[in-house]
């Protein structure tokens, strides 16, 4: 099998014993007559039958089968450019200029006038804009469902966890305009003030513990009412309060954490409903952007329509005219039993611990941008994933099983496949460079070798020519065929190549902002980056409860193996002109 080459870059992870070991076991988990070649042959057999053998499995294990809180475990944040309200009014013209955006980028879709998505010359599947607005997960007791309205009219407006069903569009069936969209949400800030359920909460559980409660919650007529305005809307609008908050956090790592958590039950945690697909955040103080469930969509998707309504927000003018319809707005009321009621207690607790433990560093990497990696002859997502890896070798002396996302929508209803980015050269490139005395010439062939394979790889994934979705799909193959599970998958050296230390992935946006999320493993980071022409933003993430992991430490880390990769490449470079 071509793969098994391709499996044996777990190299750097293992003991010389541990390689050999499991050298051995693909050997003869991919020979010929071997249980590997049955189970590719059962694979090919299901990929003739279907047009993408690979979407259900991996939206089961990677998402709706994962049980712990999608609140930073998986909903990733997008921070969008901060904003300066002088005014109450600001504050909600703002948000209803970005519903507008967000309502007009909808109409595109639906209209299948959105320009073709491409990379390089290649068409990429347009399905999954498609999924982001009238989406929701539903939570199940072993596994969670999506549910997709048809047609909506409506979007959610959170308001000191308050929820409001808010009418968007006219009785023509056009978009309201932004003025009757303000109307509507000064409407919601001056309907009740009273206290509130706390549903919202229910939203930041494990998964079990929260499908329990839906569950419960749906007994009851004015609940299930209430649940399906939220799930069926088209999107929500959280109309957040400023974060009250003592720490000596950077302006951009606090925006983060706002919009990927909300900083716990005393601030803004509970005024979400994280199992929508699209939920858009204003403060108060000018902190905006979005979260998202991340079942349905990738980040590229998410990131070109936030690039879309931060356009149409800052360019678009309210007028102030004699024209005042205010939409149709209805508070969502809940009846909780005493039982729920505990329910939402025990979840302001645990979404407060989990609050507790993220660590955020967000930052603009401001010395250079993808413009001078360019001008290097070098790939500037190579470049940054090398610097990635050789930050972790860097503080903690030893390489990381690291994950960066590839996008494989050149197939239908294409994902995502895994690029490892722990590859023989990178590692040694990082060795090199940071043990050894070598000239800058010779350091620069290594970080060009390491390039190169990080290319080569990446070329792979997006081709379907990778190996972790291949080795997912033969692996549910013998789970449903009831054999047993092959060696390969219970040897170490699979389970210490998929402990994912560095979760990483670019997501590109032309304004000025960045993805977020939490790590995926308890002693991992998480890294997202914008690379842009003259900076690169960052947004890294570590667990307070694991003593040898920090963000902070990491992005400094980071900062230096950039620049001292930036003087290898221009040194060698000069030095031989």
């Amino acid at each position: 099998m071509q793969n098994y080459h391709h499996y044996l870059t777990v190299k750097p992870l293992l003991t010389k014993d541990e390689f050999a070991v499991t050298e051995q076991v693909a050997k003869n988990f991919g020979a010929p007559g071997g249980v590997g070649e049955k189970l590719q042959l059962m694979l090919e057999e299901k990929g003739a039958k279907e047009p993408n053998w690979l979407s259900e499995w991996w939206l089961d294990s990677a998402y709706l089968s994962y049980r712990l809180p999608v609140l930073v475990h998986s909903n990733p944040a997008l921070v969008f450019p901060k904003q300066n309200f002088l005014s109450k009014k600001e504050h909600l013209a703002y948000a209803a200029k970005l519903i507008v955006g967000a309502l007009r980028y909808k109409a595109i879709i639906d209209s299948g006038k959105l320009e073709q998505d491409y990379l390089g010359k290649s068409p990429l599947d347009m399905s999954q804009y498609t999924k982001v607005f009238n989406g929701c997960r539903i939570p199940g007791l072993k596994t969670d469902t999506i549910r997709h309205a048809l047609d909506s009219n409506h979007i959610i407006v959170i308001h000191n966890n308050q929820f409001y069903k808010v009418v968007v569009y006219g009785e023509n069936g056009q978009i309201l305009d932004d003025r009757d969209i303000l109307n509507g949400l000064t409407c919601v800030t001056q309907k009740y003030n009273g206290p509130s359920a706390g549903v919202g909460f229910l939203t930041t559980e494990c998964r079990n513990v929260w499908g329990i409660a839906h569950k419960e919650l749906n007994k009851d007529p004015v609940n299930r009412a209430s649940l399906q305005a939220i799930e069926d809307s088209i999107f929500v609008m959280c109309l957040d309060k400023s974060s009250k908050i003592e720490d000596n956090a950077t302006v951009s790592t606090r925006m983060a954490l706002q919009l990927l958590h909300g900083y716990g039950a005393e601030n803004n945690s509970g005024n979400r409903w994280f199992d929508k697909t699209l939920q858009l955040i204003v403060s108060e103080d000018g902190v905006n952007g979005l979260c998202y469930e991340h079942s349905p969509t990738e980040g590229p998707p998410i990131a070109n329509l936030a690039d879309f309504i931060v356009n149409y927000a800052q360019e678009k003018t309210l007028r102030d005219d004699e024209r005042h319809l205010t939409p149709h707005c209805e508070r969502l009321t809940f009846n909780l039993t005493s039982a729920l009621d505990e329910d939402v207690m025990l979840a302001k607790r645990n979404v407060d611990q989990l609050v507790q433990d993220v660590q955020m560093n967000s930052f603009s990497f401001d010395k250079f941008g993808k413009e001078d990696i360019k001008a290097l002859k070098l790939s500037p997502d190579s470049f940054i994933q090398i610097a990635i890896q050789m930050a972790f070798i860097r503080l903690h002396g030893h390489p990381a099983a690291h994950y960066e996302s590839a996008s494989t929508r050149r197939f239908h209803g294409g994902r995502t496949e895994t690029i490892r980015s722990c590859l023989p050269e990178i590692v040694n490139f990082a060795n090199i460079h940071l043990k050894q005395n070598l000239s800058p010439h010779e350091k620069f062939k290594a970080l060009q070798s390491a390039v190169n394979a990080h290319k080569g790889y990446v070329g792979m994934a997006i081709n379907g020519q990778a190996i972790d979705r291949h080795l997912l799909g033969l692996k549910r193959l013998a789970i449903e065929g009831g054999i047993d599970i092959p060696s390969l998958f219970l040897d170490p050296g699979y389970s210490t190549s998929n402990n994912w230390r560095l979760s990483t992935s670019q997501v590109a946006a032309v304004n000025d902002m960045v993805m977020c999320y939490g790590p995926v493993t308890p002693d991992g980071y998480g890294c997202c980056y914008n690379p842009r022409r003259d900076e690169i933003n960052f947004a890294v993430s570590a667990f307070n409860s694991n003593p040898t992991t920090c963000a902070e430490k990491f992005g400094e880390a980071l900062k230096k193996c950039l620049e001292e990769m930036r003087d290898v490449a221009t040194s060698s470079i000069l030095s031989s002109l």
